[in-house]
């Protein structure tokens, strides 16, 4: 039997590569986004079915496929989370796996950081994550089989300088996930997490750009750009788009009770670093490689 997976945030990078590899492997595909582009799968031999094509639905004629399907969804809605989950059982019945992908990026110094931007990125992050498990757990629960995978990101290994509200958010679906393996483990269902490193081509990580607008004070400005440069000659090769579509498939389809699945040379490095070091050898190491020397104390 055909299995199905959702996944959500689609619309470019890490999510569009998931779809793409998952559908060329034979899967159904429940693709999401929050205002779906009739662009993004029109190259790619996929089409909704013919029954029920609301206007908000791509035309079939640009989707020519039976497995795929684009539905809006956004995660920060509950109704939208669940009118997406009617419609992708419609489309295929169950929901074998659910691919957590929606994320916002940031770079920011701590104290220049409204809680407006805070909230924005817990949002979708954190509670985005919390609001589709708590919807799809019921009905995998009743089959007694799924799986969840939540995509996080290598600063839920190991926080960056200007990550920090960003690898919070991380870091809270880090412990979230660890936990809920625990309680779905009796139900046959499975949660798991992607840890993508640095993608630097993937819109995820442009996006974080306007963000950046005033959350760099300038008495932070030299140390902001010394990691830069050093984030952007760092020797180790950064995460691709492939890679972790490739690991959102490995977490799929094994059969172990594997929790974290890194992706990307750096992130993997980094877990490496992180899970096989003493934490004053590790704190060492990443002061080495990302702090600048101490700020002159002002008198």
């Amino acid at each position: 039997m055909t299995r199905t997976v959702l996944i959500t945030g689609t619309s470019s990078g890490y999510g569009k590569a998931m779809a793409d590899l998952f559908h060329r492997r034979g899967w159904n595909v429940v693709a999401t986004m929050r205002r779906p582009d009739p662009e993004v799968f029109a190259a790619a031999s996929h089409r909704l079915p013919s029954h029920r094509l609301p206007s908000h639905r791509l035309p079939s004629d640009r989707l020519p496929s039976d497995r795929l399907v684009v539905l809006p969804l956004d995660v920060t809605d509950s109704k939208s989370i669940e009118n997406a989950l009617e419609e992708a059982a419609a489309a295929f019945g169950a929901i074998d796996v659910l691919v957590n992908n929606a994320g916002i990026g940031l770079a920011s110094i701590v104290e220049a950081t409204p809680d407006r931007v805070v909230h924005e990125i817990f949002e979708t992050n954190t509670f985005g994550v919390f609001a589709t498990c708590r919807a799809v757990i019921p009905r995998m629960r009743a089959r007694g089989c799924g799986t969840i995978i939540n995509v996080t990101s290598s600063a839920g290994i190991g926080p960056m300088p200007l990550s920090a509200v960003y690898a919070a958010s991380k870091c809270a679906v880090e412990g979230f996930t660890e936990a809920l393996s625990y309680e779905l483990e009796p139900f046959g269902i499975k949660a798991r997490l992607i840890e993508p490193g640095y993608a630097p081509t993937t819109n995820f990580s442009a996006n974080a750009g306007p963000r950046l607008q005033g959350l760099i004070p300038d008495d932070y400005g030299a140390f902001a750009q010394s990691y830069f440069q050093k984030l952007a000659s760092y020797p180790t090769a950064y995460c691709t788009e492939a890679e972790v579509a490739e690991a959102a498939l490995a977490a799929a389809t094994d059969q172990s009770d594997k929790l974290r699945y890194p992706a990307g040379a750096d992130s993997k490095l980094l877990a490496e670093l992180r899970w096989t070091t003493s934490e004053d050898h590790y704190l060492a190491r990443m002061r080495d490689m990302f702090a600048p020397a101490p700020a002159g104390r002002r008198h």
